[in-house]
């Protein structure tokens, strides 16, 4: 079979659509691409079955509209398979009939749509769009490969019985089904990536989180250990925690840097595998000496880990250590179920600097159940951390709560859903009930990225400037925070 896998166009002058920003949509003034990591391991299993896969990623190679359906027009593929998240669904939906009308008497083409909206409300695009197939779950990249082989046995009809759990698909006139998702693939068994065919140079440089370039990302386990925060939808496509074996997860680093001279890789893993796990895997890094040859960035949790465990990390290799701070409230954490206590979230920042890490803290704004008051607190303590160093970089969001997420679920039933248009979904307004007015809401996430223009915040980020490449990173970093002081422009309709 000849298959697809596409991002295409999204019409907005909003700026870059982050679609490959798994956990949370976003569009970004300053374009920035993120390397989507379980869709090119769809590819590359595709690839080895023996089935002719092509990437197309419009949003970061930059074609138009009318250039990807002359490109999908002219390969003429079996199928397309586009991931999907809330904010874009109904454009997605759009472009579905479109790709569908390329279908002729002696061509049909099939679609397919995965990821986490989709996971959720499944049966919504059926009634929304032509769409064929939904792939429900996170492990979207074996189910893909797992329909293609089914569809390549039977050309003309296929044998549903040949399906995994978690398929979703058109008989005739209704809507069916092979039941519920499991997640019993085996993550070792993956093939490594084929960054060639899935061109990771177009997100290997415009990408904030990278300090040294080529950067690129992989994924050591999906998703969170944790796995419990109400605002996550990942949750819906990982209800549970499985990683891949240390050793494997350094062979993949050990290729990067040897055939691909990648110098920073991001483990996008929703939160990095601790304990002996993160044990052997730093000793395996230090046996090989790649701890010399790349830089690592991962997702952790506040209280996760003590002073040793940091202090082995860096000398890993480790650089950026990602935390959700996501409020400075003691209520709203425990609301939320991140199970931290305010004091741990500076103790955490504190022990990770001292042992030569770079903290990113995200924060976000916008719980019905905070006060503006409360919110200050959040915003005092994300630009205390940076002034004095103990976080280096950050990110700050409104709330958003998707289809999947407990705080959905919560939000609906309580009636604090101020829409439930999908468009309203893409962080340019908030879309829960608060007891703060939008303009103010989007001035305090602006608000946070306005440290940068603070003399305590410039001054220590001037004596932590050791080299060249530090200076380039901090111009860089400049104009991401111009950019994202734009992103919370709201949006006019």
């Amino acid at each position: 079979m000849k298959i697809i896998i596409a991002y295409p166009p999204l019409k907005s002058d909003m700026g870059v659509p982050l679609l490959s920003q798994n956990r949370q949509f976003q569009y970004f003034k300053e374009p920035t691409y993120i390397y989507p990591v379980v869709p090119a391991t769809a590819a590359t299993l595709l690839k080895k079955e023996g089935h002719d896969c092509i990437w197309l990623d419009a949003i970061a190679s930059g074609l138009s509209y009318e250039d990807f359906l002359t490109r999908v027009k002219a390969e003429r593929p079996d199928l397309v398979a586009i991931e999907t998240k809330t904010p874009v669904v109904k454009q997605h939906w759009r472009i579905i009939d479109d790709l569908k009308k390329l279908s002729t008497i002696d061509y049909r083409l099939s679609t397919v749509l995965f990821g986490d909206h989709v996971t959720a409300l499944p049966q919504e695009s059926f009634d929304n769009s032509k769409v064929d197939f939904v792939l429900t779950g996170g492990d979207y990249d074996f189910l893909l490969l797992n329909l293609c082989n089914s569809l390549n046995h039977r050309p003309s009809t296929i044998d549903y019985r040949l399906l995994e759990p978690g398929i979703w698909y058109r008989d005739g006139s209704s809507v069916k089904n092979t039941g519920k998702f499991k997640l019993d693939h085996d993550l070792n068994s993956l093939p490594f990536i084929d960054r060639e065919l899935t061109q990771w140079n177009n997100y290997a440089y415009k990408n904030g989180n990278f300090k040294r370039t080529p950067g690129t990302y992989i994924m050591a386990g999906r998703d969170c250990w944790w796995g419990k925060c109400k605002f996550c939808a990942w949750p819906t496509l990982y209800p549970e925690f499985r990683s891949r074996n240390p050793e494997n997860v350094v062979d993949e680093i050990e290729r990067l840097v040897e055939h691909h001279c990648v110098r920073e890789i991001m483990d996008d893993t929703g939160t990095f595998p601790v304990g002996d796990w993160l044990e052997e895997f730093c000793g395996d890094m230090i046996g090989r000496g790649l701890n010399k040859k790349i830089t690592l960035d991962c997702n952790m949790r506040f209280g996760a880990l003590n002073q040793n465990q940091y202090i082995k990390m860096r000398e890993a290799g480790f650089r950026l250590v990602l935390f959700g701070l996501e409020s400075a409230n003691q209520v709203t954490l425990d609301r939320i179920h991140k199970n931290v206590p305010t004091q741990e979230i500076v103790e955490s920042c504190k022990s990770a600097r001292k042992a030569g890490l770079y903290p990113h803290i995200t924060i976000m704004f916008g719980y019905p159940w905070e006060s503006y008051n409360d919110a200050l607190k959040t915003l005092d303590l994300g630009r205390w951390l940076l002034k004095k160093g103990y976080a280096y970089t950050v990110q700050a969001t409104v709330v958003i709560p998707y289809p999947g997420s407990p705080l959905f679920d919560e939000c609906r039933r309580d009636g604090l859903l101020r829409s439930l248009d999908w468009n309203d979904y893409d962080m340019k307004q908030p879309v829960m009930r608060s007891p703060i007015d939008d303009k103010k809401m989007m001035q305090l996430v602006q608000g946070i990225y306005a440290v940068a223009f603070d003399p305590e915040f410039i001054l220590n980020r001037l004596a932590s400037v050791r080299s060249f490449s530090d200076l380039s990173y901090f111009g860089r970093g400049a104009k991401k925070v111009f950019g994202h002081i734009l992103d919370f422009k709201k949006r006019t309709k």
